[in-house]
């Protein structure tokens, strides 16, 4: 049993106690490239893997990923989804149009990829939706007080966000491809800098996947989140005010469903 607030509550005692962990977050656009199916995010269109339509997204959020010559990525990101390692938690997605997890065959899938690893199984919208609240009000005022390195688009303006950011590593858009070996580049920084009791923001879109799993695998004495878009209305980014509904809901306050979605494993 998995519930959506003990998880939220774990990782904020994790945090205000010191204990390190690295938390990856496996969301819809992950399914995708996990399935090796095609995922093309573009100013006016979207892809995805037989679907197509017309979007709207901002540059930030442009990704495209081809199965026949990405294929790479896919097994980098099964490998990051069935890797074990204490404190290395895994959060899973649900189909877009349930919030019962188990009775979705999305999430049978990925937890057939993370064999026998209950314990470090969350849900990958443990900081969103109905827990977006708690994210701003009691998770949000304990990153300030700790020492952050993060990892955002080129874009971004982290100057308002009142954290005490000591490294900033940029991305640009396609990052999965385009920024492919920054893991490797961070891992190397955090040795050269003898990096220790730090926490790691990531907004990396998969490749903060690959990031949460390299860095936390090599260098456990740091944390490591991927937060994907939920500081994105701080930063100076436009895309969450399309594609992000329960940003929509809690910043703009345009009711819907996503805004107090509660996911549950029964």
């Amino acid at each position: 049993m998995k519930d959506y607030k003990e998880e939220f509550s774990k990782f904020l005692e994790m945090l205000n106690r010191g204990e390190n962990f690295g938390l990856s977050r496996f969301s819809d656009g992950e399914i995708f490239i996990l399935k090796n199916q095609k995922l093309v995010l573009e100013r006016d269109r979207f892809v995805t893997g037989e679907r197509s339509g017309i979007g709207r997204y901002t540059e930030e959020e442009e990704k495209s990923y081809d199965p026949t010559s990405h294929e790479h990525i896919s097994h980098r990101l099964k490998d990051c989804l069935s890797s074990r390692k204490k404190n290395y938690f895994k959060g899973l997605s649900c189909n877009e149009d349930t919030d019962i997890c188990l009775e979705d065959d999305v999430l049978k899938y990925q937890i057939l990829l993370s064999p026998d690893d209950e314990e470090h199984l969350t849900f990958s919208n443990v900081f969103i939706n109905a827990n977006y609240p708690r994210f701003i009000n009691e998770f949000l005022p304990v990153l300030k007080s700790k020492q952050i390195v993060f990892v955002a688009n080129e874009s971004a303006d982290l100057t308002k966000l009142g954290l005490n950011i000591i490294k900033d590593f940029r991305i640009g858009s396609n990052c999965f491809v385009t920024n492919y070996d920054l893991p490797s580049e961070i891992n190397e920084w955090i040795e050269g800098n003898d990096t220790r009791g730090v926490v790691f923001l990531i907004s990396a879109s998969t490749l903060s996947n690959f990031i949460v799993k390299d860095c936390f695998f090599k260098h456990p004495e740091n944390t490591y989140i991927d937060i994907g878009s939920s500081l994105n209305p701080w930063m100076g980014l436009e895309g969450w005010q399309y594609s992000r509904a329960y940003l929509q809901h809690w910043i703009l306050g345009n009711p819907n469903k996503y805004g107090t979605q509660e996911d549950s494993w029964s």
